[in-house]
């Protein structure tokens, strides 16, 4: 708990007294540098040029020597060993070292910090401070790339550009600027001189390190450095293409209009070359340093968007450091520079929705299983010896709070023990995963120390599960309302769509508080995480008159309108979602317990008539008692669970006449209108079919009988 928070560091200024070290290498004899990442090529190029190879060794002996000394004597005596002051200390020298000896080794530093697999927990919030603020170059050689990357001079191209820099970063600056052809206020970002010759000389020299420890086993059984290495230089070398970055912009803007409180930078591929990038500037402050009141509910709209980004289109913003989230001057969320992203797979994408479906449960001995679909574990391992580990891990991680109150920084702590004792490991692409928690967990924290970034992420599982046709999330739907019991649960079910209720409220408004207040959402207290100011909030007062014992009654802030307003705003958002188009999974869902309440309650009432008519007593036909069988147990239950259901969407009828209530839902009824009609032939022809089912089942019965004798 101590460390939650402290991997931080969005300072503005350069590190006092950093000089950076790089090494510019000139072509000989027509070979140039791969654009692309190459060990062949880049092994033939520098074979021939030992004298930039030994200019490098000699900076990082200088430079880094006295770190490597200190960390071996250290080991060796045994002084880290239950000594956690001295093991902080030497992450920050290392972490220092690492800001001078350039872009290789920050983005090595930056990526080794979300390993758990790989160093100490301490370690990790050590590096993650990692300050990629560099002094800047000269101004004179930027415009010179500017010119010889666009082919123009830059008073061509802008109208104005600021002489220094706005920002300088270890693998470029950015300079503010006006297109000249259209008005336009822009980021224009200039690549470091050196910075490609020097990054391919260390993944060179990096590789041939790690080719030859493969010669020694026992140094490689846990880690393949070579390969975690080669999957890290493919995407630094695409880091490195500014047209790529440019490209990932521009898709990422298409996918993020779902959200319209988020605001994607425009891209110019007409002012764009492998060098240089030109996006639209974007005015405001950063996130973590802002000290406006909507921070909060803009921390949760982050949530949503990179949970958007990454399973829903698979898609996702890989290096959400600090300086890449801003709040803008309207209240707005921006994100900037796309040149780190990733892609994964449906496969994982489900696989990430149906572990967190089977954590919120509680159930362990899925999880097993999960973690071998996320490619954590190898495909058939037994993972019966690893659940007592894991259900160690996460009843740790879930007490108190809840699966939703999880904290991740924590959770990947207490997994790196298991990576060391079973085949257990964390795969590249959710290294990046934890990569993007972390940071939004960090920027989070200085705000709200109970920040749980699960609780947050909560409402945009319950919409995916809602709304996704796919086999895979139906089921696991089916888990969380029904779970390992395999029975109709309305309190779950409604948690669901409180949760829902906030997803939209989040991506509409920004409104990050909304169906939550002291803790309490779906009748479970799942801790303060998210109690931002809001429009909306449970209402806790009278609790034992409402549904579900006072668990699910909302209301909107007093002073707001009238009970019947406040009963129509409440129970809008979910009863629009129900009918609406987007509906329609959850409508298929909820359509067999639909069907059986609605036979359960005719045949009720006919029951009912007949006793009341005084012909319960009078013989009944097998036929008619084969279409209307008395209700049984697990009739009754569905039938209550639907009442709480049906209460929670339609709101609270007392006090308000039923016409002047159905009033108020004539404009639901009114907008959705096909819906509403598709779903009721879809009701008469469910129950259609169960009719006609026992009637079959009656006549077959009568056919065995009169066959027997």
């Amino acid at each position: 708990q101590a460390l939650r928070g402290q991997n931080l560091n969005d300072d503005d200024a350069q590190v006092k007294g950093l000089q950076m070290k790089l090494v510019d290498v000139s072509p000989e004899g027509g070979d140039v540098l791969p654009l692309y990442y190459d060990p062949a090529l880049l092994k033939a190029f520098f074979s021939k040029r030992p004298l930039a190879i030994l200019t490098r060794v000699m900076q990082l002996l200088t430079v880094g020597g006295g770190v490597a000394f200190n960390t071996f004597l250290d080991n060796a005596l045994g002084r880290l060993k239950n000594n956690p002051d001295l093991e902080v200390q030497r992450a920050g020298q290392l972490r220092d070292t690492i800001t001078s000896l350039g872009p290789f080794f920050i983005k090595l530093g930056q990526a080794l910090s979300i390993r758990p697999d790989v160093l100490s927990p301490r370690s990790m919030v050590e590096l993650q401070k990692l300050c990629d603020k560099v002094p800047s170059y000269p101004s004179d050689i930027a415009f010179k790339t500017i010119e010889d990357e666009l082919g123009r001079p830059v008073n061509d191209i802008f109208s104005q550009i600021t002489p220094e820099p706005v920002a300088a970063a270890s693998l470029g600056q950015v300079y503010r600027a006006t297109l000249r052809e259209t008005g336009e206020t822009v980021a224009v970002k200039v690549q470091r001189p050196a910075v490609l010759e020097t990054v391919s000389l260390d993944l060179y020299l990096a590789r041939e390190i790690g080719m030859f420890i493969r010669n020694f086993p026992a140094l490689v059984q846990r880690l393949d450095a070579v390969g975690l290495l080669d999957e890290f230089a493919y995407r630094f070398y695409q880091e490195l293409d500014y047209n790529l970055e440019c490209q990932n912009g521009l898709r990422i803007q298409k996918d993020m209009k779902v959200l319209p409180m988020v605001v994607i930078p425009s891209n110019y591929p007409k002012y764009t070359s492998r060098r240089v990038h030109v996006a639209e500037w974007i005015d405001g402050e950063k996130l973590s340093q802002s000290t406006a009141d909507d921070v909060g509910a803009l921390v949760n709209l982050g949530v949503i968007t990179y949970l958007t980004q990454l399973l829903d289109g698979g898609f996702f913003h890989a290096d959400p450091h600090p300086g890449n989230m801003m709040r803008t001057t309207d209240g707005k969320l921006a994100i900037l520079d796309f040149g780190l992203m990733t892609e994964v797979t449906d496969d994982q994408k489900y696989g990430m929705i149906e572990a967190i479906a089977h954590l919120i449960n509680r159930d362990y001995t899925e999880i097993g299983q999960d973690f071998i679909n996320l490619d954590f574990i190898p495909k058939g391992t037994d993972t019966r010896p690893i659940i007592p580990a894991l259900t160690k891990v996460f009843d740790v991680a879930l007490a108190g709070g809840g699966a939703k109150s999880i904290n991740f920084q924590e959770l990947a702590a207490d997994l790196a023990q298991i990576t060391f004792e079973y085949p257990f490991r964390i795969p590249p692409y959710f290294a990046l995963v934890i990569r993007a928690i972390s940071v939004l967990e960090g920027i989070a924290l200085v705000g709200n120390p109970n920040f749980a970034i699960i609780d947050e992420a909560y409402p945009y599982i319950a919409r995916r599960l809602m709304t996704d046709e796919s086999p895979r999330l139906r089921t696991a739907l089916r888990y969380m309302v029904y779970g390992r019991e395999d029975s109709f649960d309305a309190e779950k079910l409604i948690d669901l769509l409180q949760a829902l209720e906030k997803f939209s409220a989040v991506r509409d408004d920004g409104d990050g508080s909304s169906f939550k207040v002291d803790g309490i959402r779906g009748g479970r207290f799942v801790g303060s995480a998210g109690d931002f100011v809001g429009s909306q909030e449970v209402d806790t007062s009278d609790r034992d008159t409402d549904i579900g014992d006072g668990k699910f009654r909302l209301t909107t802030e007093a002073g707001s309108g009238t009970q019947s307003q406040q009963d129509e705003k409440t129970v809008r958002e979910a009863l629009r979602f129900f009918f609406s188009p987007e509906g329609r999974v959850f409508r298929e869902f909820m359509l067999e317990e639909i069907v059986t309440v609605v036979d359960a309650s005719g045949r009720d009432a006919a029951q009912e008539l007949a006793r009341t008519l005084g012909l319960s007593n009078l013989p009944v036909p097998s036929f008619v008692r084969a279409l209307s069988p008395t209700l049984n147990e697990s009739d009754r239950k569905v039938v209550q669970e639907i009442r709480k259901l049906v209460q929670f969407l339609f709101g609270n009828f007392e006090g308000v006449g039923n016409n002047e209530r159905l009033r108020q839902l004539t404009p639901i009824a009114q907008e959705y209108a096909p819906q509403l009609r598709e779903f009721g032939a879809l009701l008469v022809g469910r129950l259609t079919e169960k009719s006609v089912s026992r009637g079959l089942s009656w006549a077959s019965t009568q056919l065995a009988g009169a066959s027997q004798r």
